[in-house]
């Protein structure tokens, strides 16, 4: 069961992304299926957001276009209310200064569009990575290149306000990719209690109490959780029982169970299990990691290796256990999303320009070893809205 399968892709008919706006008609274009909202790199030809009709029933996806052209939006978040989707601009420069950007836009789901509401500077270059608290009345950015991270008060309209509070972070960690901090993920607690800053830079993560009501961070006490030198913690899901959380390691290529003290924020380590092969030797890279809604399965990715690992969750003890590694549908795994209906992952292949469907079964949590793909120039974040 601990072998990599490669197969071919079977493609799917979705036409090439398109800049503007097909203009009418767009709610019969998704009215059969779940809209899916992407996040792209605009160093390609992709123009920034674009949305897809998904059609669970087949596992299709068909483009409705270009539904907010925007400066390399390469992560995207929902609101808890489904009306306020929050963007990273992963920009080094915004207004003249080392910053990235963040940016706030309003959903209309059954037209598939997205309106601007305002944008306001991240404090800190290569904004990575942003999340909403559960109420939606905070927002959270991380700042890959500056090594920092910020907090904003979102207003009933979903208007951001200007940074509530901003820390920056100093150091290195032992491998080259660890010449500074390198904030990468944002995650709330399950109780709107805590953030908790992935830091693959310092091998890393920061932890701070959250006043939801003003957005403001303080420093928990103890401030953070270590990993081991050079591993890199990228990645972080909590699992829906709220007692464990899952980290990807970016350069260990592994994931970390810890156990979560949601009394006093502390994370405490109980195991690491690899998501490469033993038998690859080249360079690896841990990207993302995604748990299905029930708790049983968990699924990391690998950007180098190419692979998806699949893995069972133990509910009593959060440890899990590798089942199987199969090909991505691509290059470069940057992001993966399960389908609302359980029945599909979908990975961004951001070197390979595509996004791959993997049907899933849902009873053993085992994805198919070949998928259907449909092009998109470098695309980085999926969201079912």
């Amino acid at each position: 069961m601990r072998q990599i399968t490669r197969r071919g892709l079977i493609f799917g008919s979705a036409a090439l992304p398109v800049v503007g706006w097909p203009g009418f008609g767009l709610a019969q274009e998704i009215s059969g299926g779940r809209l899916l909202l992407v996040g792209t790199q605009t160093s390609g030809t992709s123009k920034g957001i674009y949305a897809y009709s998904f059609d669970s029933s087949a596992g299709e996806l068909k483009l409705v276009g270009l539904t907010a052209e925007a400066d390399n939006p390469t992560f995207l978040a929902l609101a808890p209310n489904r009306k306020t989707v929050l963007v990273a601009n992963e920009l080094d420069t915004y207004e003249g200064k080392s910053s990235g950007a963040v940016s706030s836009y309003t959903l209309d789901r059954a037209k598939a569009r997205l309106t601007k509401v305002n944008e306001v500077a991240s404090l800190g270059g290569g904004t990575c990575h942003v999340a909403f608290d559960h109420t939606g009345r905070s927002a959270f950015a991380a700042n890959y290149g500056g090594g920092s991270a910020a907090s904003f008060s979102v207003g009933e309209d979903g208007r951001l306000s200007p940074a509530v509070s901003f820390f920056q972070y100093s150091g290195r960690g032992p491998k080259e990719q660890q010449n500074g901090p390198h904030a990468h993920r944002v995650t709330v607690s399950p109780d709107n209690r805590f953030l908790l800053v992935n830091d693959l830079g310092l091998d890393a993560i920061h932890v701070y109490r959250l006043d939801a009501g003003t957005a403001k961070l303080t420093l928990n006490d103890p401030p953070a959780w270590r990993s081991a030198p050079g591993a890199g913690p990228r990645a972080l899901q909590f699992h829906p029982n709220g007692r464990f959380a899952y980290c990807v390691e970016e350069m260990a290529s592994a994931v970390v169970v810890l156990r979560w003290n949601a009394q006093a924020g502390v994370l405490e380590t109980i195991e690491e299990v690899v998501i490469r092969p033993p038998e690859f030797q080249g360079m690896t890279a841990g990207s993302e990691i995604v748990i299905d809604p029930d708790g049983r399965f968990a699924y990391a990715a690998d950007r180098f290796d190419d692979i998806i690992a699949t893995f069972a969750i133990s509910a009593e003890s959060g440890r899990i256990t590798l089942l199987n590694r199969i090909s991505c549908g691509g290059k470069v795994p940057r992001h993966i999303a399960l389908d609302p209906s359980g029945r599909w992952l979908l990975v961004a292949n951001q070197a390979s320009d595509n996004i791959a469907v993997l049907a899933r079964d849902t009873r053993t949590g085992q994805l198919a070893e070949a998928g259907k793909s449909f092009p998109l120039s470098k695309p980085q974040c999926l969201v079912f809205a």
